[in-house]
């Protein structure tokens, strides 16, 4: 089919626009990201459901003052945590102060205070082992406060009165006042299943329920467009064969193109999807120390693995991925709480990722190189980065070594990385990083 078919030429930038918007954001509020996303969203509902549903297998659902994009995954991913105001990723404990505060928030009614939802939620909190909460421990309200701030940012909760920050600073004496958003409340946990019904967190994956050629063949190029979308970069080996064949077919660019705007790159190992429009939240190459140091560095390991001067590469098999999602699944099945759930079909399984064949093999960089090209770069580019990184080399190659891995350009294994085909973009490229004004 056509995607967008009904759009007219003239509204389809638009269009795209609100595609992007949706893609970017899957919750949409009154005044998340700003105020015009809603409206935006709403010109275009019916063409955005239809469109969202038959290439994606995404559910587009509009409450009150809500746009809510449920979406489908297929395997679990570790890199998109939720984060702070600061820009800090959550961690356990302020995801399950975020979750005891929905559930709150769920059983109250138009308004509350930073109080209230502050005792209700360590009365559940306290019930759970390992958990707890209470206010007049520091770390314990700096995470709470970081869950009410991410509902708050997003429109869930509207502050009516009084601050935050001061309630931070002592609940005693400070109080803050919440109008609650309802329709963003129920719009934002909403689990493809009821998460009491599963024994595994493989029951929220996406997977084909019909056995027949078409619904196997629409549900296999559902996988592809997705895949390009949630990933930065999509091998062909890290894929089912099914899918590859998408990858590598004509009517995935016209369809994304169309839908989004976005240009398909195509190269023999695999494709991706090239941001012309500032769409991604993370791009690469990007701005910051991080980012200069990720280039620099993989630069550093394009030469190294590409050395004319013989010295010897050691090159090892690509890890077994569904070793390692199993591995994960095991992670976040342990954290099930006590009780026998209604069990899942095994039939409902979903797929494991597709092995790696043996001869796969990939160029290691050892972690001693990387701190040698680390240390390198900061002596070169001395004054573009901060003193906090000359002091701390260490956090600076860790951080720029996971923003490699998080765009498919390397793979961490025990001692280094392994690069990816995607790391030959950089081979022979001239970096220039802006130096630091001093004066």
């Amino acid at each position: 089919m056509r995607f967008a078919a009904e759009i007219s030429d003239l509204e389809l930038a638009d269009y795209q626009r609100a595609v992007r918007l949706l893609l970017r954001h899957p919750l949409i509020t009154a005044v998340f990201p700003d105020e015009k996303a809603l409206p935006r969203v709403r010109r275009f509902s019916a063409e955005l459901r239809r469109d969202l549903s038959e290439a994606f297998g995404y559910r587009l659902e509009l409450h009150g003052g809500t746009a809510r994009l449920v979406r489908t995954a297929d395997r679990l991913e570790t890199d998109r945590p939720a984060l702070s105001r600061t820009g800090r990723p959550f961690d356990r404990q302020r995801y399950a102060y975020l979750s005891l505060c929905l559930a709150t928030l769920g059983r109250a009614g138009v308004q509350i205070t930073l109080t209230e939802l502050a005792e209700a939620v360590a009365g559940d909190a306290n019930r759970i082992v390992g958990l707890g909460l209470d206010p007049d421990i520091g770390a314990d309200r700096r995470a709470f406060v970081d869950a009410v701030a991410w509902l708050e940012e997003r429109g869930v909760l509207r502050l009516a009165d009084g601050s935050s920050t001061a309630w931070a600073s002592d609940p005693g004496t400070g109080e803050a006042l919440y109008d609650i958003a309802r329709d963003a409340v129920l719009a934002l946990f909403r689990p493809p299943r009821v998460l009491q019904h599963i024994d595994s967190v493989n029951a929220l994956l996406e997977r084909s329920m019909s056995s027949s050629g078409n619904a196997e063949r629409r549900a296999a190029a559902q996988a592809a467009r997705r895949a390009v979308l949630e990933r930065p970069i999509v091998y062909f080996d890290d894929v089912a064969a099914e899918i590859g064949n998408h990858l590598r077919g004509q009517a995935l660019p016209a369809d994304l193109h169309r839908l989004t705007g976005l240009r398909l790159e195509r190269r023999a190992e695999g494709v991706l999807l090239v941001d012309t429009s500032n769409w991604s939240v993370e791009r690469f190459p990007g701005t910051g120390s991080v980012a200069q140091a990720a280039v620099l560095l993989a630069v550093a390991i394009a030469e190294r693995v590409s050395d004319p001067d013989g010295r010897r590469v050691r090159r090892m098999p690509m890890p077994d991925l569904a070793e390692a999602h199993a591995k994960l699944v095991g992670q976040v099945d342990a954290g099930l709480p006590a009780g026998v759930p209604i069990a899942m079909d095994p039939a409902e399984a979903a797929p494991e990722p597709p092995q790696q064949a043996a001869e796969g093999k990939l160029p290691l960089v050892t972690d001693s190189f990387l701190r040698e090209a680390t240390a390198e770069i900061l002596a070169t580019y001395g004054s573009a980065f901060g003193a906090a990184w000359h002091a701390d080399p260490e956090r600076l190659r860790g951080e720029a070594v996971a923003l490699l891995v998080r765009f498919g350009a390397v793979l961490a294994v025990p001692g280094g990385v392994l690069a990816r085909p995607l790391i030959g973009r950089y081979r022979s490229t001239v970096a220039q990083v802006k130096q630091r004004t001093l004066f």
